[in-house]
């Protein structure tokens, strides 16, 4: 059974800095492209990052550029979102997933979600 589990989500003040994590399982980690997505309330689900199964290639929203970093650890199966200098309008519930290629991209397998909020 895979298994896409997430922690790091919280309450943080505009400015400040959180990381999230997505541990998973069932699946063999290092072959599939790791993703990031968030629904901020109201509004439709939207692309964060990704980065490829070699670590080689990142892609980011224009919207995170230069605030917000994807990283990943083959080893321990987990993918990171290291998320700094957070904005009210990152406020969102936040998602990982796993496709097995760069092009086109697939998300077979989602995260439970965790929730972010960045008061002003």
């Amino acid at each position: 059974q895979v298994q896409l589990v997430e922690s790091g989500g919280g309450s943080v003040q505009a400015g400040g800095s959180l990381r999230l994590s997505c541990a998973v399982s069932g699946l063999s980690f290092s072959t599939y492209v790791m993703g990031w997505f968030r629904q901020p309330p109201g509004k439709a689900r939207e692309f964060v990052a990704r980065r490829s199964i070699g670590a080689f290639r990142t892609e980011y929203a224009d919207s995170v550029k230069g605030r917000f970093t994807i990283s990943r650890d083959n080893a321990k199966n987990t993918v990171y979102l290291q998320m700094n200098s957070l904005k009210p309008e990152d406020t969102a519930d936040y998602y990982c997933a796993a496709s097995r290629t760069w092009t086109p991209s697939n998300y077979q397998y989602w995260s439970q979600g965790t929730q972010v909020t960045v008061s002003s």
